[in-house]
């Protein structure tokens, strides 16, 4: 462009002076768009260098950008690929120890079942025992209705059965010797119980608090001696009784030392002295099964 404007202008020289001035006009106004063209152009040419010099800043910080980023990229990628690392082995881990937390509690519920089962066993079998000893009491209750009212008494208590007899239905004052009616008693008892093998059958001899005065037939000084030999008295004759096996016997004389009133009258006094047969069920099989759960 500025090579045509430059041309243009020789030839205006040359041709000025054969040329008419209306020519001249034209061509100097050309001359003048020329050159207003090229100031426009130059301005413009550097209008550009200065926006290719702030494009050439941009690309640079662009680039710098560019690498900051990637490098965060990078560094990303080297946290999530131990993210990952680490996430496989808590993984692993994990389902080690929940199989194993899985097995221990299996563990755990198989003995509990097994315990549920024993205890459910022991239920049934406290429950059937409960109901030999109610039926057991009902019997003696049948089988001695006649003397019950009469210083005798059935009562079922604590997981066993207690028949208590009043010692003016066995004894007469002072003595061990078992009455007429005591004895038919007694062996009343003993039929009923002659039924029940596996009882335990507890003969007690208790006293009231009246200490013995001199000797007693038989050279008894105390009411130790007293309550004993009333208690081995009964046992004498169930021992006698078809059935009773002699190992589920036992006497023992308690004297005065449980008593069931306060020994401040005479009828309460009569209620201490007594004998009380204790019927036990044997407890062998149930504590063993205690001792397995």
């Amino acid at each position: 462009m500025i090579k045509k404007i430059f041309i243009l202008s020789i030839s205006v020289t040359l041709l000025s002076s054969c040329v008419t001035r209306r020519l001249y006009n034209e061509l100097d106004a050309q001359l003048q768009d020329c050159n207003a063209e090229l100031l426009r152009m130059t301005q413009e040419s550097e209008r550009l260098a200065a926006n290719n010099l702030v494009l050439d800043e941009d690309l640079i910080s662009t680039r710098e950008n560019l690498a900051v980023t990637i490098a965060d990229r990078d560094r990303l990628q080297n946290e999530l690929s131990q993210l990952a690392v680490n996430y496989e082995s808590l993984e692993k881990n994990s389902d080690s120890a929940i199989k194993a937390e899985i097995a221990r509690l299996n563990k755990v519920k198989a003995e509990l079942d097994e315990k549920s089962l024993r205890i459910n066993e022991l239920e049934s079998k406290l429950a059937a025992q409960d109901a030999n000893l109610n039926r057991l009491k009902n019997s003696l209750s049948k089988a001695l209705f006649a003397f019950e009212g009469n210083g005798l008494t059935v009562e079922m208590k604590n997981g066993k059965v207690y028949v208590s007899m009043e010692n003016k239905l066995l004894f007469d004052s002072g003595s061990w010797v078992v009455s007429k009616d005591g004895k038919v008693a007694v062996e009343e008892l003993g039929k009923v119980l002659a039924q029940n093998p596996d009882i335990s059958i507890l003969i007690e001899g208790h006293t009231d608090n009246d200490k013995i005065i001199g000797t007693l037939q038989g050279g008894i000084s105390s009411n130790w001696d007293l309550s004993t030999k009333r208690a081995t008295a009964i046992v004498t004759i169930l021992e006698q009784t078809s059935g009773i096996d002699k190992k589920n016997l036992t006497a023992a004389g308690r004297s005065e030392y449980a008593p069931i009133a306060p020994n401040s009258s005479p009828d309460d006094k009569a209620k201490n002295r007594r004998i009380e047969v204790i019927l036990t069920p044997k407890l062998d099989e149930i504590s063993k099964m205690l001792n397995e759960i």
